[in-house]
């Protein structure tokens, strides 16, 4: 029987559809090439081979998306019909959690099954995806830690693993280590997303935008191509670089030109735009029309019952471009969950729900309703999924907020906690001259 590159059976395969999955499995993994591409001739090749089809429902599955994972059930089921061994049946297990946003479930299948597959690279990124967006990123250190002696550095996509090491030591803090691992892993894997990604992070979260720009800069023919599935997200964190050194007319230049031009569709990449254009209008820009434009590609993607993390960065967008049917769509749908009774259910209610309306308000100049909806919920922001990096939006739109609201106190000591992890950041000393100002 055909094997993947990590020695896995693959039922139904050819060796030729295998070679083709390995590939995809790659592309995937890497964020580099055709992946959906792939799958399809994988299973184009094999009609029988199960993984195929699975590998394929994995990508529009993770895709935290609401139009794209419709996609993903007509290949489970195709999938179901065909032999499976125990590894197939455990992923199409996982996929019926990740179709319904359920992201608990799916690690509490995945986390399992790793523990005896060690060197199951699809689903080691499964996981990673799931923890990404169930606000368990750190974990994936531990996941990570417990497989890779199980690989060796001549096995094919050790860098890939290595690069999953080095994201988890950065969302679990451990900034030294992941930034060594993390360059180890690219120079193992030089086009790969994960490690030139997990080496941003670092620079990011430790106040240090002038390198985080070199290495930029260093690597761009690297990550900018039209191959890199995430370039996307890239340059967002180019773009970050400049608004911490102050050059918010640089980070706007970017959005205006990489982040709309390689932007597509789909809620994984959308949040980037609504990120970006969300805190550059608190710094003082205009959007104007570009929130348009970005609802107008949001519409549909995000149905208030997938993803909080994207439904946020949905409602951004529509409550900007002043679409307020679309944002009636999309709370409603976060309603009808928060009032069900799905594992999400409670993210939804107690956090998801007031981050929207916190927004809301801000926009429409009620900051203190923002401060009353965003200090509770800020606590516990991890559980919406994304990284420290991606939430901190909402961190950045409370301090704002409670300084347009006049309260000081609330104020002085939401910029002091920013400047105690970035003191030199241009933003947080901006934030700690408007509390300063405050009078009384």
């Amino acid at each position: 029987m055909a094997k993947d590159a990590q020695g896995h059976e693959l039922t139904g395969a050819t060796p030729e559809a295998a070679e083709i999955f390995d590939r995809a499995v790659r592309a995937f993994t890497l964020s580099y090439g055709d992946t959906l591409g792939l799958f399809e001739a994988a299973r184009k090749a094999a009609p029988g081979f199960a993984m195929a089809h699975i590998g394929k429902a994995w990508v529009l599955a993770s895709a935290n998306d609401a139009v794209l994972v419709k996609g993903a059930r007509p290949l489970m089921d195709e999938a179901r019909k065909l032999p499976l061994n125990d590894r197939e049946r455990t992923h199409l297990a996982a996929l019926e959690h990740a179709i319904k946003g359920h992201r608990s479930s799916i690690l509490a299948v995945l986390d399992p099954h790793l523990l005896h597959h060690p060197r199951d690279l699809l689903a080691h990124f499964a996981a990673m995806i799931a923890s990404a967006f169930n606000g368990q990123f750190h974990t994936v250190r531990d996941r990570s830690a417990r497989a890779l002696a199980r690989w060796s550095p001549s096995d094919p996509s050790y860098g890939i693993m290595l690069s999953f090491y080095g994201f988890g030591l950065e969302e679990a803090g451990d900034y030294e280590k992941s930034e060594a691992i993390s360059r180890q892993a690219a120079e193992l894997e030089p086009y790969g997303y994960w490690p030139h990604h997990a080496v941003s992070h670092v620079m990011e979260m430790t106040g240090r935008p002038s390198d985080g720009l070199k290495w930029m800069a260093d690597r761009e023919s690297l990550w900018s191509g039209k191959d890199n599935a995430s370039r996307t997200h890239i340059w967002w964190h180019k773009a970050l670089f400049h608004v911490e050194l102050g050059d918010y007319d640089a980070a706007m230049a970017i959005y205006d030109g990489p982040i709309v031009e390689t932007q597509r569709p789909a809620g994984i990449v959308l949040t980037n735009a609504s990120a970006l254009l969300w805190r550059l209008e608190a710094l003082g820009y205009d959007g104007g029309k570009r929130w348009k434009d970005l609802a107008a590609l949001w519409r549909g993607h995000a149905d208030g019952h997938l993803s909080v993390f994207a439904d946020v960065h949905s409602a951004m967008a529509a409550i900007r471009a002043e679409d307020g049917a679309e944002l009636d769509r999309l709370v409603s749908g976060m309603r009808a969950t928060a009032a069900g009774g799905s594992e999400v259910a409670s993210t939804y209610r107690d956090i998801g729900l007031p981050i929207v309306d916190g927004l809301a308000a801000f926009a429409r100049g009620d900051y203190a309703g923002t401060v009353a909806n965003l200090m509770p919920a800020r606590y516990h922001l991890m559980q919406i999924g994304g990284s420290h990096a991606q939430r901190d939006v909402i961190d950045w739109t409370l301090t704002e907020a409670a300084a347009r609201a006049g309260l000081k106190d609330e104020a002085l000591a939401l910029a002091h906690e920013r400047l105690a992890l970035r003191p030199h950041s241009a933003p947080n000393k901006r934030f700690l001259r408007e509390a300063e100002a405050i009078a009384g």
